[in-house]
């Protein structure tokens, strides 16, 4: 069966590509921004396409030949109203199917309703009703989802922060809302059945497990932890009081804590029996053992994708940066590592970060993150996906991994507001590390905000060359 998954480097695109990479009557083909941020082992295993849904003639190229299309599709991350673009992305791939003769479109969408869905989740239900517009002419299974917990999942993480850092839990009133949180294997179960599934025409399935109030599910998420909370509620909750506490304790930006937290107050739960008529043999595994199996995986560095590995726009063309032609303003740091062999270096360089820290000056990475995140941006508490392995692709606190090569270079692409672009780039020379932050700044403010924080950059980045230097020595030893 040929089959052609798009979304295949965001968090659930990744971990689909994978179950069907092991499916031995597929012939999978991979819809990507960028072909670069697919891993080596998955190449020679598949067919890669690279476009957007926005191109029709990349479209036209990646569903030749295709009888399944899953659509893993959103533009939350994008600039601009992410509404609309959802809107024409969904019409476009639709009709694309249509004109290539693709059979069946396999669509992961959210539970809700459309009277009381946030615009994210209304977004979301838009674009099934798109997709599913024209019967007569293709087929569309439209999966339909809450709360999706696993390693690396945007739900999963906010609610291990909530509850592990805040004793003290201010809730909004609708905490006793209902939804049916699922198992992300669960859902990728249900997604390569369907490939399969005989029956005809159209049809919305409803997926999740046990009916849990979110009140349950911060009790039982502090039970996994081992930890006691308090819940106070507000009597009115509002998002533009209550945001900038949010933000500094959960990892994703302020934009999608918001539209997820709007989310508490609109009941999710399933509205059909469709999952178990058509997938009996799919029993969802409880929401307690969703979480323990998503703590396993980080314990044992297992964590296959996450939730900042789909970006929008041009967050996730980090590409054609083999030399970075276009910068105007740059700090650089050389430093000498003597008769420290090359590869322990660039470990060292590659574990920077995250839960690592960056060497040196933490407060000083706190203070700039702390502002990032209240103009709206990622901070650093987004942390990594792996403490000692990157790929392009990976978040890396407020940075994006823009190119590696191999016991040579690491990019980096920076994501934090400010006004211009910056890159920061280590790179091995010989027995020389090569560290520069490139920045190409946009009007007066960019040259302002350059010469504000020059000398940060000077303590910062002297220390930090240092310091990947004495790391490497250590690990040599």
């Amino acid at each position: 069966m040929k089959v052609l998954l798009t979304g295949a480097t965001g968090y659930i695109g990744r971990r689909l590509k994978v179950r069907l990479l092991n499916e031995e009557d597929v012939d999978l083909r991979l819809f990507v921004r960028n072909a670069r941020k697919i891993r080596d082992v998955s190449l020679g295993c598949v067919e890669i396409v690279e476009g957007t849904s926005f191109d029709r003639e990349s479209l036209k190229s990646a569903l030749e030949g295709i009888e399944v299309a899953y659509y893993l599709i959103h533009s939350m991350g994008a600039r601009g109203d992410f509404m609309e673009l959802d809107r024409i992305s969904a019409e476009n791939f639709r009709e694309a199917c249509i004109e290539a003769g693709v059979k069946r479109i396999i669509y992961l969408g959210g539970l809700g309703t459309k009277k009381h869905a946030s615009r994210h989740l209304l977004s979301r239900i838009e674009t099934g009703e798109i997709l599913s517009a024209r019967p007569d002419k293709i087929q569309t299974i439209w999966f339909r989802a809450a709360m999706i917990i696993g390693s690396g999942s945007a739900s999963f993480e906010i609610l291990w922060n909530f509850v592990e850092k805040a004793p003290l839990m201010v809730v909004p009133r609708s905490i006793d809302t209902l939804t049916q949180p699922i198992a992300v294997d669960d859902v990728l179960t249900y997604l390569v059945r369907a490939r399969g599934l005989d029956a005809d025409g159209n049809h919305i399935v409803d997926i999740g497990s046990e009916v849990l109030s979110y009140r349950e599910i911060f009790q039982k998420t502090a039970e996994v932890i081992g930890v006691n909370r308090v819940f106070v509620p507000i009597p009115r909750w509002s998002m533009r009081f209550i945001s900038p506490f949010f933000i500094n304790i959960f990892p994703v930006p302020r934009r999608t804590t918001v539209a997820l937290l709007k989310g508490i107050k609109c009941e999710t739960i399933i509205q059909n029996d469709n999952a178990e008529r058509f997938f009996p043999e799919i029993v969802p595994v409880s929401f307690k053992q969703s979480m323990f199996k998503a703590v396993d995986e980080i314990e044992n560095s297992q964590v296959l994708s996450r939730w900042s590995d789909s970006s929008g726009a041009e967050s996730c063309d980090v590409k054609d940066h083999g030399q970075i032609a276009h910068e105007v303003l740059y700090d650089r740091k050389v430093k000498d590592f003597g008769s420290i062999p090359p590869h322990f270096i660039f470990r060292s360089i590659m574990s920077i970060g995250g839960e690592n820290g960056w060497f040196t000056y933490h407060f000083l990475w706190e203070i700039r993150g702390f502002m990032d995140k209240m103009s709206g941006g990622y901070g650093i508490s987004r942390g990594r996906r792996d403490a000692s392995r990157l790929r392009i692709g990976d978040c890396l606190d407020f940075w994006k991994v823009a190119d590696i090569e191999e016991n040579r270079r690491l990019l980096l692409l920076a994501q934090m507001k400010m006004p211009g672009k910056g890159w920061l780039e280590f790179h091995i020379d010989g027995t020389s590390l090569v560290q520069t932050a490139y920045f190409l700044p946009h009007g007066l403010k960019g040259y302002i905000y350059w010469y504000v924080f020059k000398p940060s950059h000077f303590l910062i980045f002297h220390d930090m060359a240092r310091n990947i230097i004495r790391r490497a020595g250590d690990m040599k030893d």
